[in-house]
């Protein structure tokens, strides 16, 4: 009998609670009936452009009430939403709504010129336009729901696609990556397992609305009845604004948006103080952010996830009582989420022994039916019979996940293996230090050699040597940065505020002819 699909969840909630203010965007609230009846226009609005259940429609937009419909229409069985990185350039844009069929886009006014641009390439029919803005589109949000007749989808199957999400592309173009109803609903399942979702919840959705962490709270929390908010971009003082606002007590922030937010002019502990439930991942946290954040708030709860798109995004947590516990814990992502088998790899796919570092591999039901169009490397990733993530890392005796780096970014100098985030951490730890990324760089006798490019926080002073003889203390002397690179601008980050260590590489590796992935 079905029941992993969103309808399950989201339409009896409305039934229990249809005049409860559910969402609030800037200066417009929506109760549970309000939201369920502007979704069903929504659905009826698509029909009209020719968007069937099994259809793509694209969305290229800042964070708001509007994406959360588009959202929730996808899940109700309306069409397969394409939520795209806000990151893109024209030539990834471009082949993503090729490669994928879709005919709509829903975008603003900062993403509707990039639109404008390659609509015609791309076999782009309709563009709608969310809020105000002066680009070339056939309809706007508002006006578009006003006209529709209210339509609720007819209830999906658990195997139907849901969403169609490309991953960054960062050896390449991107890749599709297909999510089945029941995947994104044992994802939620496992999320309430270990977060224990309620009514009383009000969420910040500050992450992109297009990226896998920001799932949680677009799905998890409206369907037990809590409230969403909304930053329609990461800015350190309006997420600071938002929480005092709103008395937000859950969100997730990658520890970029973290770091920001601590280090920002307008920070003080108490603006942070409504919050009790703080989520990060997607990339690593060092450790002194991380313990300065639990030293300036000891109540509050502060989860780690670990995963990626393909897995409709967790695979392991580590909870609360374990970053109060620290120690060697706070380096770990955590234990399996429930449902999921981890095991670390060899390259020959054999499953290598507690403490070895190897390939992290998984099995679970929230993992991806396939990369669209692209059966060779659903194989590949797939390969007997585990989901083979290229990350780096071991398991411990208790089952506890250390990841130790991305396999592409692993450093090899002088026949030996150096994990890049060691050293950031290492670094990190230094009191001027603001952010730090760890590339290897070419060398004529070595191969590689260990670079750390620093930025400073404002007014502070530090030299090469400082920053060299404090990592020191942490790591090995083979491990450490031969050179420091000191920036004034604060790294790249991609859409979903990870550093790009790609563009950090490229200025040094595009004379040797290597790829920079």
């Amino acid at each position: 009998m079905k029941e992993l699909v969103y309808a399950r969840m989201l339409l009896p909630q409305i039934e229990r609670t249809p005049d409860k203010v559910g969402f609030v965007d800037g200066d417009r609230r929506f109760t549970y009936a309000e939201h369920l009846d502007r979704v069903q226009r929504l659905t009826g609005a698509l029909r009209g452009l020719g968007i069937g259940p099994q259809d793509r429609f694209a969305v290229f937009s800042l964070n708001s009430q509007a994406y959360m419909e588009l959202w929730h229409a996808a899940f109700l069985g309306a069409g397969v939403i394409n939520p795209l990185n806000l990151r893109l350039a024209a030539k990834e844009l471009t082949y993503i709504l090729q490669d994928s069929g879709t005919k709509v886009v829903f975008t603003d006014f900062l993403f509707g010129g990039l639109i404008d641009q390659i609509r015609d390439e791309a076999g782009i029919e309709h563009v709608i336009l969310i809020g105000p803005g002066d680009i070339r589109h056939e309809a706007e949000y508002e006006d578009l729901l006003a006209a529709a007749t209210p339509v609720m989808p007819d209830e999906p199957e658990e195997t139907d696609p849901a969403v169609l999400m490309y991953t960054g592309g960062t050896t390449g173009l991107p890749k599709g990556v297909l999510l089945e109803h029941r995947a994104e609903m044992l994802n939620l399942y496992h999320v309430a397992m270990r977060w224990g979702l309620d009514e009383h919840m009000v969420n910040l959705n500050q992450v992109p609305m297009f990226h896998a962490a920001a799932m949680g709270g677009v799905l998890g929390v409206p369907a037990v009845g809590g409230l969403s908010t909304y930053v329609p971009l990461f800015d350190p003082a309006k997420v600071l604004d938002a929480v005092a606002t709103h008395h937000v007590n859950f969100t997730v922030m990658v520890p970029t948006m973290i770091g920001l937010t601590l280090n920002h002019p307008d920070f003080a502990p108490e603006k942070l103080a409504s919050l009790e439930t703080l989520t990060y991942g997607a990339s690593p946290m060092p450790t002194a952010l991380l313990t300065r954040l639990l030293d300036l708030y000891p109540d509050l709860k502060v989860y780690q996830g670990y995963g990626m798109t393909e897995a409709s995004a967790i695979l392991t947590v580590l909870g609360p009582e374990e970053h109060r516990k620290g120690g060697d814990l706070l380096k770990s992502a955590g234990r399996a989420a429930p449902g999921v088998m981890l095991s670390i790899q060899d390259p020959d796919g054999n499953i290598l022994p507690k403490g070895t570092i190897g390939e992290v591999c998984a099995r679970a039901g929230n993992f991806m039916r396939e990369y669209w169009n692209k059966p060779e490397a659903t194989a590949e990733a797939f390969r007997g019979g585990w989901y083979h993530s290229g990350d780096a890392g071991y398991l411990d005796d208790e089952g506890y996940l250390f990841l130790v780096d991305r396999v592409k970014d692993m450093i090899v100098t002088g026949g030996e293996n150096v994990y890049s985030v060691e050293v950031e951490n290492a670094i990190a730890t230094h009191p001027a230090v603001a952010q730090v990324a760890v590339i290897g760089i070419p060398h004529e006798v070595w191969g590689e050699a260990v670079h750390a490019i620093v930025v400073l926080h404002d007014g502070a002073e530090a030299t090469e040597d400082d920053i060299i003889e404090h990592a020191r203390l942490a790591i090995a002397g083979y491990k450490l940065p031969k050179s420091v690179e000191f920036r004034a601008e604060p790294l790249p980050l991609s859409g979903a505020m990870k550093v790009l260590k790609k563009d950090l590489r490229a200025p040094y590796w595009e004379e040797h002819g290597r790829g920079i992935g």
